[in-house]
């Protein structure tokens, strides 16, 4: 049986002491912002991975499809 190892949880980059604005916004122009959410191929991180909340993954989502249409990213 495997051991639990003992992590920090991971906290949402864009939530600032449990306050976050709404609506949530993620500019689509912030390149280097969204790679650090995207895998090494290319691929949106999950939830887990990135340790976003759910309206902010949305959101990130939704800003790196933006940022792969205007042909910032691939």
């Amino acid at each position: 049986m495997a051991a639990k190892k003992n992590r920090a949880k991971k906290r949402c980059r864009f939530n600032q002491n449990g306050i976050s604005p709404r609506p949530a916004f993620i500019d689509y122009k912030d390149i280097e912002l969204l790679k650090k959410m995207m895998s090494g191929h290319g691929k949106v991180l999950s939830r887990r991975r990135t340790g976003n909340s759910a309206v902010y993954q949305r959101a990130v989502s939704t800003a790196i499809k933006r940022a792969r249409y205007m042909g910032l990213l691939p």
